[in-house]
Order: structure tokens, then sequence, then C-alpha cells
């Protein structure tokens, strides 16, 4: 759980350590449940934004933190109350004991490590981020420049979607951004700001009051920015996780 607040796919990885196939499970799925490093700027972006301030003063950065926290909690609480559902539903089991055997202490060979880290992680997961970025980023290219009856492709799904989204206290932005944010959720934010300025391209404003502004006049209130965190916090996890889930579970 712990590793899944850097990255929700080393927290998946990170499963191997359990021996039961059933409880090994139940920790890659609700392993999402946790915000991972690419749903943090979202969350104190519209924390700031909604529910503290742009001020910069000392307590809101007290206030801010606090809430955030808060966020944290409360997706650690799901996580546990959705453990225990499943463990009581259709991954009934019974319980195991965890033992972690820790290895003898040797000293760290400080240039075979960098090297090992660079030559097998780094890169690799540099190039799985462009393998997936690529594509998205061509089909988020083609939404926003093609356009229908003289509406973009982007505007166009947006108001297909906005039913659904009125259901969840979203919009059909909102919706879409998590959509298009699959293969990373670092790029929600800037997609709803592309499309509520119509630029083909992604977009991002100078500052966070200049955010709230173009938010505001879209219709946000505290309510869509509380639900924007809910479903940031709870929502699918993006692309690498999931193919990391697919490897894991076979």
């Amino acid at each position: 759980m712990c590793m899944g607040f850097g990255c929700n796919a080393a927290g998946v990885v990170g499963c191997r350590i359990i021996d039961s196939p059933r409880e090994r499970l139940l920790a890659i799925l609700t392993n999402s449940f946790v915000p991972c490093n690419g749903r943090f700027p979202t969350l104190i972006a519209l924390i700031t934004m909604f529910f503290v301030g742009t001020g910069g003063t000392f307590g809101d950065s007290v206030l801010s933190a606090v809430m955030l926290t808060g966020v944290i909690v409360f997706g650690v609480g799901v996580t546990f109350l959705v453990t225990r559902l499943l463990s009581g539903t259709i991954l009934k089991g019974v319980p195991s004991s965890f033992t972690l055997e820790l290895p003898p202490y040797r000293c760290p060979q400080v240039g075979k490590v960098i090297l090992r880290s660079i030559m097998e992680r780094t890169l690799f997961v540099l190039g799985r981020a462009a393998a997936v970025a690529a594509p998205a980023g061509m089909v988020l290219w083609i939404l926003a420049n093609v356009s229908v009856n003289g509406a973009s492709l982007l505007a166009v799904c947006s108001g297909f979607l906005d039913p659904f989204a009125r259901l969840m206290g979203l919009d059909g932005v909102i919706l879409l951004a998590f959509i298009l944010g699959l293969p990373a959720n670092e790029i929600v934010l800037p997609i709803i700001v592309m499309a509520y300025l119509a630029e083909g391209s992604i977009a991002e404003t100078g500052s966070l009051p200049e955010m709230k502004a173009l938010f505001v006049s879209h219709g946000w209130t505290m309510t869509t920015a509380l639900c924007t965190m809910l479903f940031s916090l709870m929502h699918w996890p993006c692309s690498t996780t999931l193919l990391t889930i697919k490897k894991e579970t076979g």
C-alpha cells in the first residue's frame, strides 16, 4: 500500500511478497485506492483553489496539508473497507500469516546499483511511457483538432458524456479528461483546461487563480471540486498499472 503512494504499478509489483494467492489478489485489486504520485497534483490544485485559497500563507499551507492528509486517510479507509467486503464475498478464505525474512546485510556496490537502475529500470519505464503516451497524444490531438459541424470531436464527446457525468457531480469535460488521462493521471487537469479554452493542444494557465476563474466560469463549485477529488481518488488506475495487473495476475 505504501509503495502505491509513489506509483500504483510499483505497489502492484510489491504484492509479490504475499504468499497467499487470494490475499495477493486482494492487495492488487485495492492498491489503486491509494493516491499515486500522478493524482497528487490534481488533489493539491483543487484543494488550494476551492477549499483553502491561493494566498500562500503559512496557515493556508497547513490547512492544505491537513485536507490532503484527510483525503489520503479516506483512500486508505476505502482500501480496508473494499478488502473486507471482497474477503467476505467473492474472495472468501482463511487469513494466512505473513513472515518476511530479511537477508544478511551486505555493503552496497554503489556504481553497480546506479548502472543497473538506469539500464534496467529507468530506460524500461521511459520506453513503456513513450509507447503509451505517443498513441494517447495522437488521439488527443485528433479529438481537439478535427471538427464535425463546426464543433471539435472533443466537444462532441464531452457533450455526449455530460448527462452521465452530472449523475456523479461532474460535467462531460471532466469525465472525458479522466478517460483520456488513462495513460497518465498527470494530464487530467491540462486536458480540462484545454477543453474549456477550446484550444487544439495541451494547455495551461498562468496561475491557480486564473485556473479557478476558468473553472468557475464553466460552472464549477466547491461541490464539483469535491466530486472531482473523490472521482480522482477512486477511479480506474492508469494504463501502466493496468498492464502491470494483467502481467502479475496472468
